[in-house]
């Protein structure tokens, strides 16, 4: 038997069935008016066959009457369950205004209004959920918005009373074989599971709400039940600044934090999840009466009286800076800081490796907002067991902030504590601590990068939230080698390419996804062919980091540091100048802050003959790494390749007053003499270099071998090429080498064969052909023009 279609006008008990107000899984809904009472109702009349039998009738019945003693601004009252005719009905309150669907039908909702309507949702949860209720069935269709403003909770606890009602006359559900209620874009994991569910499952539900309200879509769009089932069970939820750049950080925070997998990351209560609404409005509010009298008891007004006497006192005799604080207007945005070695609060030194590789994630983190100037990890190191005050540190380093910490790990789990504080006045900003599975350490970094962010008043863009929200679980295993792979890749003194290697591949091993591990990979490859003491070039080692960056990106196609990799293999192993460019302008929109990236971009700028954008960049990286010794001395190479010799010296010189023992500043000006035609100037530089350390290897005896030529001492030269044809037995030497020295000589055609046989091996160090100084006796030679033709170089 269906539902008349004429009960418009009919009576059922007591109540006169004035019209159809709505329709859908749960049954029909009509205004009636209450005789007894004089008030209008909602009367919802189920479908029939609902409820098979009278020992369901009784159930139902119940339930309804425990519903209806919830009572709170926000739900929509139960008054009463019955049955006349055959049909079965419940009346509730009725309810003006307009259902929230209705209200979304125009788009997103400003924020202030989302906001607000939030907090009412939330608040209305958290009292059902004391009385032990769930709602089973959150969507927009089942809120109402009344005229003045206030929201409704409707139908609260009918799915579960109504276990298949709900997959009635929806557009998208999941089976009815499944025994799940609900409506599936608003269904949380667990429920698609069909796992015992509990309030968090409102809570999922209510944020897919408020992300619908702030954007005006939801959080997956698929049509396909299949499709969208699979979304919400396995894909993180797109932020929502995506959708709606205007968004704050604060309220996405909130929404993506409701719409976490796992319940016992989302908020535990609703209560906490108004909270954070409320605070998201505070800054705005207005007292809710203007200019109310407002009358305090006693020991509050006491309480007030003194700490306004306080206050009076500090002003009028300015102690401490008082008056300077309390005059001052609002903190100055922040727009630089370095983050400095965390403390190993362990105090066991074989952790030094987890606790460095926690301080470079959470500077690669903030690296990626685009708005900061974050000083990269080589030149905070610096500051490694160092006691200096802050405002000494912020100023060698240039910036604004600083941010300390701590890690202390204990088997599985870790904790990081972290403070931000302005250098200047040691004003902290913002600090706080977080206990967590080693699992989730990528997610805490990524938080408190978040954090530090909201701190500064850092307004993100919707590409880095995402980025910065884009972690997964760990595995600590492979998380642990991929941090010593870094150590060796990376720390001074104890720098072991082969040890990174091993330790990268093994993390690979471990967790074939892990993207940072094959970025890492790929660098010590990079390393090892263009760095490497034994051989100047190795096509196999590029090869093998290609292969290493190319799966990483394929893994996480916003990795900077990949596509970092990737370009410098375009350029030095396939000749690919735009496609190297490609990369490298990819990874400084992912990762603006990437000294790497601006150091080799520069270098690349430099290959192709672009100097004025070369030394732009090499000066950005030198702002992002300030102390590092070895971008210090590439600018110098920037000024050198851009034939600005004099410039060249004197920012060697700089560097030499503060490192006059690093080798590699006099073995860069020994280059720059050579450059200038003071070949005995040249000399004692380059022994001094393999005195302090340079050791002789190709890359100290090339060019002494050149000095030797160049002054006139071809015995010594020739002596040279001899030591270096030693040194590599029985082995090939590189051809570049040989080249640059016969090229000193003055004998072209042996210079310009060798160059040659580079070409055919495929040599990295082909790329400075362009611009190397060395080259300048070559460069009227039709075969050399020819060759840089043959490689892709610009005229």
């Amino acid at each position: 038997m269906a539902v008349p279609a004429h009960l418009v006008g009919q009576t059922l008990g007591h109540y006169v069935v004035l019209e159809q107000i709505g329709a859908g899984g749960m049954g029909v809904v009509y205004r009636a008016h209450d005789e007894q009472l004089d008030r209008d109702v909602a009367l919802k009349v189920l479908p029939f066959g609902m409820l098979a039998d009278d020992a369901a009738r009784k159930r139902f019945r119940k339930e309804a009457l425990s519903l209806a003693k919830l009572n709170h601004p926000n739900i929509a009252t139960v008054f009463e369950f019955g049955r006349q005719g055959g049909i079965d009905f419940l009346v509730t309150e009725y309810i003006p205004g307009v259902t929230l669907d209705a209200k979304l039908v125009a788009g997103a909702l400003p924020e202030k209004e989302v906001a607000r309507l939030g907090t009412q949702l939330a608040e209305g949860l958290e009292a059902a959920h004391q009385q032990g209720v769930i709602h089973r069935d959150l969507k927009p269709g089942n809120l109402r918005i009344t005229p003045d403003g206030r929201l409704k909770i409707l139908d609260f606890g009918l799915a579960q009373l109504m276990p298949h009602a709900s997959q009635i006359g929806l557009t998208v559900t999941l089976t009815q074989s499944q025994q799940v209620t609900g409506t599936l874009p608003y269904m949380a994991p667990e429920q698609l599971r069909s796992e015992p569910l509990d309030f968090r499952s409102d809570i999922y539900a209510a944020g897919a709400v408020l992300y619908e309200m702030a954007t005006g879509r939801r959080p997956f769009e698929d049509k396909l039940s299949t499709i969208l089932t699979n979304n919400i069970l396995h894909k993180p939820s797109p932020p929502p600044g995506l959708f709606n750049p205007t968004l704050s950080p604060r309220l996405e925070d909130i929404v993506l934090k409701c719409l976490e997998k796992e319940p016992d990351n989302r908020y535990q209560s609703a209560k906490e999840f108004a909270v954070d609404l409320q605070r998201l409005q505070s800054p705005s509010i207005a007292p809710a009466v203007a200019g109310a009298r407002i009358q305090l008891r006693r020991p509050v007004m006491m309480t007030v009286i003194a700490v306004l006497s306080v206050l009076a006192l500090l002003f009028a005799v300015n102690i401490g800076g008082w008056r300077e604080r309390l005059l001052r207007g609002p903190t100055p945005q922040i727009r630089s800081l370095a983050v400095l070695p965390f403390e190993n609060l362990s105090r066991d030194s074989d952790q030094e490796y987890f606790v460095d590789g926690m301080t470079e994630a959470l500077i690669t983190d903030l690296s990626k907002i685009g708005e900061l100037r974050v000083i990269s990890r080589t030149s905070v190191m610096e500051y490694k067991g160092v006691r200096k005050h802050l405002p000494d540190i912020a100023k060698e380093l240039n910036v604004e902030a600083i941010v300390e910490g701590s890690v202390l790990r204990s088997g599985e789990r870790v904790r990081i504590t972290a403070q931000l504080i302005r250098a200047t006045t040691d004003e902290h900003l913002w600090a706080d601590s977080y206990d967590r599975d080693l699992r989730d350490v990528l997610a805490v970094q990524s938080e408190v990068a978040r954090a530090i962010a909201g701190a500064i008043h850092v307004t993100l863009t919707p590409q880095e939230r995402l980025r910065l929200r884009r972690t997964r679980p760990v595995n600590p295993e492979a998380h642990e080698a991929y941090l010593k792979g870094i150590f060796y890749l990376h720390q001074l003194g104890h720098r072991d390419p082969e040890k990174a290697t091993q330790y990268f591949q093994r993390a690979t091993d471990i967790d074939p996804v892990d993207a940072l591990a094959y970025v890492g990979l790929a660098d010590t490859y990079l390393f090892g062919a263009v760095r490497s003491d034994q051989t100047f070039s190795s096509r196999e080692a590029l090869l093998k980091g290609k292969a290493a960056a190319s799966k990483a990106l394929e893994i996480d196609g916003t990795s900077g540091g990949a596509h970092v990799a990737l370009a410098r293999i375009r350029e030095y192993l396939e000749w690919d100048w735009p496609g190297a460019e490609a990369e490298f302008t990819r990874a400084l929109e992912v990762d603006p802050n990437n000294a790497d990236a601006h150091r080799w971009y520069s270098t690349y700028l430099s290959v192709i003959g672009r100097h004025p954008e070369a030394i732009a960049e090499m000066k950005r990286t030198q702002e992002l790494d300030p102390l590092s010794r070895v971008v210090n001395v590439e600018l110098g190479w920037s000024y050198l390749y851009a034939r600005q010799h004099d410039r060249a010296m004197e920012q060697w010189r700089n560097v030499l007053e503060i490192e006059p023992n690093y080798y590699l500043i006099h073995h860069s000006l020994g280059l720059g003499y050579l450059a200038m035609g003071k070949y005995h100037e040249a000399l004692p530089e380059f022994e001094k270099a393999i005195t302090l350390g340079g050791g002789f290897d190709l890359w100290n005896l090339t060019p002494l071998g050149r000095a030797y030529a160049l002054s006139g001492n071809r015995v010594k030269a020739l002596q040279i090429l001899k030591q270096i044809n030693q040194l590599y037995k029985p082995r090939t030497v590189p051809p570049v080498a040989v080249a640059m020295i016969y090229s000193s000589l003055g004998e072209t055609d042996r210079a310009l064969a060798f160059l040659e046989k580079a070409y055919e091996e495929h040599s990295t160090d082909l790329v400075y052909l362009k611009v190397d100084p060395v080259y300048d006796p070559l460069r009227s030679e039709q075969r050399f023009e020819d060759l840089m033709r043959r490689m892709g170089l610009p005229p």
